[in-house]
């Protein structure tokens, strides 16, 4: 199984670290892998973390500063998941990618070698994106790695994942957005991306995050045509993770091509 969190999930509404989704998504993680199960952990927020640490008052805005705080952020991130999975007796790995690794095939192979011998020896990988270096990620208005969506439809490929799951901040797929229209529906299950479905994914979720319906529906696009089953839920209750477990409904689900 592979886990995206966002931004959004590891922030509080003053932008600082919510310790309490940390914690929450190493507990339930770390039992899910107790119950016999390969977990690969994608999360977003170094960016977000690191300009918290740096006390800048906003965000930045230029190529420098938000490599400077992608590079600070993430050793707050790794610093904090170490301290929370290791409280439930697990080892973690960091994984940093960008858009090059995955075009050929020599590093391709290396990385799945890698993700297997990690998996194998029991450990947790947790991956993002390499932010600190990879400048066409951050600025590009349609980003192959949106919000680390993407990446993680890609890590679930790579991985060969039965399933993925995209903790977002609100509880699914809506047939419009449900922050702006109170009558908004989500829909439970969707067997096939078409162009109805992709008429109903607007702009960016809140604003601390980057990643909207439009990455997540790309996301499962990809993973679904790889026979990946993809759920998007929220967040806030990483509990949800046994229930999909289980097969009960949570979210929306994407079913994956067989």
């Amino acid at each position: 199984m592979v886990v995206k969190v966002g931004t959004s999930t590891l922030t509080n509404d003053l932008e600082k670290s919510n310790l309490r989704s940390f914690d929450r998504i190493a507990c339930v993680l770390s039992d899910i892998q107790n119950m016999g199960y390969e977990v690969i952990l994608v999360s977003s927020g170094a960016i977000a973390l690191g300009t918290n640490k740096l006390k800048m008052k906003t965000r930045p805005t230029s190529m420098r500063l938000k490599q400077a705080a992608a590079a600070v952020g993430q050793c707050s991130i790794m610093h904090l998941y170490d301290k929370f999975f290791n409280d439930y007796d697990k080892t973690i790995a960091q994984i940093l990618l960008n858009a090059e690794d995955m075009e050929m095939e020599e590093k391709k192979e290396n990385l799945t070698n890698t993700f297997d011998a990690l998996l194998e020896m029991g450990i947790i990988p947790v991956v993002n994106e390499n932010d600190s270096v990879s400048y066409t990620e951050i600025d590009s208005e349609d980003r192959l790695f949106g919000d680390n969506d993407m990446l993680s439809a890609v890590v679930a490929v790579l991985c060969r994942a039965q399933k993925l799951v995209i903790l977002s901040d609100i509880d699914g797929f809506y047939d419009s957005d449900p922050r702006l229209y109170p009558n908004a529906k989500r829909i439970e299950r969707i067997n096939v991306i078409d162009e109805d479905v992709q008429s109903f994914a607007g702009g960016a979720g809140s604003r601390r995050g980057t990643g909207g319906m439009k990455t997540k529906l790309q996301a499962a696009n990809l993973a679904t045509s790889q026979g990946i089953d993809t759920i998007i839920t929220n967040g806030k209750n990483p509990s949800v993770l046994y229930e999909i477990i289980k097969g009960g409904s949570v979210g929306t689900l994407f079913v994956g091509k067989r």
